[in-house]
């Protein structure tokens, strides 16, 4: 089969199609054939080493967390999935591997596919709606009435949050171009600031939580929107040693998680707020959540290019360039 692979850490080099054999299933894995898969900053991010000391992979490493497709083998301890379910999933760290036609997933990462979206919309949602979830209904618990602030709204995660926001009964703000109010307002959103023109800061007062992907200047300046007891979660960094003792790290790396945070983690505790690191994880359970969400028309998913499978380095660019508006998928099939 074929597959986009990396054969080291390298910011600037594409990625290499490469000839591989099909995955054999463990006893508790499905075998997807795999009908189109979605992109994010992450899967650049590990190829240019990022992550390389919380995620060390080996090579060749084949990209990509996001797919939805067919069912066409799954192993004997499988109990809940079928040869021929149409399913989607954010495959769990250490077995990605969704730029490729065939992709082994445990059971306990995959969902149905909702009925009402095609392949391609599927293959959007699971890295970005689960990122979402577990920022607001895990972590934030988000309850009706709150004032929630989700940044770049216009972004992959962005789209899904305002929307899963909205549903759990919150206010929400959110920051964009003015070009891409009208599409947010649609989502729910219901506060725009203007990136260009505005500063969040002087807008924003009391609110009940941050969504943050942006860089540590933005990070800093969102501990002063929220009130005491509030909540500011980080999906972009800086991680905490919470984060090292949740992934089982070493000892070392711990030591440096908590050196790297200890400047916002004081800040916000002298604030009275609380910063947490969010690296999201699989979950089919979260998934199936999700799902119903979308069938009822209560999420809907935000696609801005659809690539051939061949053209994935250039998804990836157009991914990395930041001009789009939601998520970029490759039809692989």
């Amino acid at each position: 089969m074929k597959a986009f692979q990396i054969k080291k850490y390298d910011k600037e080099a594409g990625l290499i199609l490469a000839e591989v054999p099909k995955p054999s299933i463990k006893d508790d894995e499905v075998l997807v054939e795999v009908h189109a898969s979605g992109l994010n900053l992450l899967d650049s991010k590990i190829k240019s080493g990022e992550f390389k000391m919380i995620l060390p992979y080996q090579f060749p490493l084949t990209l990509g967390h996001d797919a939805a497709g067919v069912i066409t083998q799954v192993g004997k301890n499988v109990k809940h999935l079928k040869v021929g379910d149409q399913v989607y999933a954010r495959v769990a760290d250490f077995s990605i591997g969704t730029f490729a036609e065939y992709i082994a997933i445990n059971e306990k990462d995959v969902a149905l596919k909702p009925k009402n979206i095609s392949m391609e919309e599927a293959a959007s949602i699971p890295l970005v709606a689960l990122t979402a979830w577990q920022a607001l209904v895990e972590i934030g618990n988000i309850q009706k009435g709150q004032k929630v602030f989700i940044q770049a709204g216009s972004g992959g995660v962005g789209t899904i949050a305002i929307q899963l926001a909205k549903y759990l009964g919150a206010t929400v703000a959110t920051t964009a171009s003015e070009k891409s109010f009208d599409t947010l307002k649609s989502l729910g959103a219901d506060v725009l600031i203007d990136y260009k023109k505005e500063d969040f800061e002087n807008v924003l007062k009391d609110y009940d939580l941050v969504l943050n992907s942006q860089d540590t200047a933005t990070l800093k300046k969102s501990l002063n929107v929220l009130k005491p007891g509030g909540k500011l979660i980080s999906i972009s960094g800086p991680p905490t040693p919470a984060f090292a003792s949740e992934i089982g790290a070493r000892w070392y790396i711990k030591t440096i998680l908590s050196l790297i945070s200890s400047g916002i983690r004081k800040k916000a505790e002298k604030l009275g707020v609380q910063y947490s690191f969010l690296f999201m994880r699989a979950d089919g359970k979260q998934l199936q959540q999700i799902t119903k969400l979308i069938e009822s028309a209560d999420i809907r998913p935000v696609v801005d290019k659809v690539f051939p499978f061949l053209q994935t380095n250039e998804a990836l660019q157009y991914v990395e360039s930041g001009r789009a508006k939601g998520k970029v998928v490759v039809k692989v099939r």
